[in-house]
């Protein structure tokens, strides 16, 4: 099986809400953003910085991955947050506002000068118009393990701020945009998330949203609520007939006499070795039970 890690709901946490922060252990998104950039106000970095230091020294074993949405390292709170990502080891480091490669590399640079695990991945948001001018040339770097590219996040409100454009009607001013950084992600080979849904009362449009999303090619959904959580896990999830058709394309490349074959025939259709890492990540996709959450 691949290294494949699912992304289908990815929860923001506000670093600087202690209740939220110890609300989030209790949920099973497949992964969590600890947030110390936007919902965290100047004032308040450093305390959200100790917040999260004591959240993860009392939080017991959790299988989910957890990401750190750092500052930019061009603030006064950036370094510190790189440094507590390393220090905290991580899964995943978010960089907002990625515009350059040169960008990515010197979070990079950082991490290594902080000894950071080597699997301890850069997920860069893209969520300017610069950044979305570049949004290939960044995607380029993943192809080189040092720069630890694994993931683009579109920041859809951004974006709409940046532009003007507005997000009504199905996002249809935002296709064009979000279809090029998802271009941009696959030509890298690099996952790609859709950005958040803001009203998170709106239980169908929020849906609605994640069908759209699914539909574009996104591999999941950043969140701001935990009832977000179960709708864009399902949503991002295998079906019944996908879960199907993997397990009889890995059955099928598993007989002794397809080992040695790039290509097959299976119900009728050629499938090739490519295929299996379609069906390894199909079945990695398949739905899991989640907690409910209520007010």
């Amino acid at each position: 099986m691949s290294l494949y890690q699912p992304r289908r709901a990815v929860l923001y946490v506000p670093a600087s809400h202690q209740k939220a922060l110890a609300k989030s252990t209790t949920l099973h998104p497949d992964a969590i953003i600890y947030d110390l950039e936007d919902s965290v106000a100047p004032e308040i970095k450093q305390q959200a910085r100790e917040n999260l230091r004591l959240h993860f020294q009392e939080q017991g074993q959790i299988t989910i991955t957890q990401a750190l949405r750092i500052n930019s390292l061009s603030t006064e709170w950036g370094q510190d947050d790189l440094r507590l990502a390393a220090e905290l080891r991580v899964q995943a480091v978010v960089l907002p506002k990625a515009e350059t490669p040169q960008q990515i590399i010197d979070v990079a640079r950082q991490l290594d000068h902080d000894d950071a695990p080597e699997n301890l991945e850069i997920w860069a948001m893209i969520e300017t118009p610069r950044g979305i001018l570049n949004a290939d040339e960044i995607a380029r770097l993943a192809q080189k393990s040092a720069a630890r590219l694994r993931c683009f996040i579109i920041g859809t409100n951004d974006i709409a701020l940046s532009t003007g454009v507005k997000t009504t009607n199905q996002r249809s001013a935002l296709l064009p945009w979000m279809m090029q950084i998802i271009l941009a992600a696959r030509a890298g080979g690099i996952d790609v998330l859709d950005g958040v849904y803001n009203n998170f009362q709106d239980q169908a449009g929020f849906a609605a949203e994640c069908e759209q999303g699914a539909m574009l090619g996104f591999d999941g959904k950043t969140l701001i609520h935990p009832s977000q959580i179960e709708t864009a896990l399902n949503s991002y999830s295998s079906t019944a007939e996908e879960a199907a058709w993997a397990n009889q394309v890995i059955a099928a490349f598993n007989l002794p006499e397809n080992a040695a074959k790039g290509a097959i025939s299976l119900n009728g259709t050629m499938v090739e070795q490519l295929h299996i890492r379609q069906a390894e990540r199909v079945l990695k996709r398949i739905p899991k039970s989640v907690k409910r959450f209520s007010d």
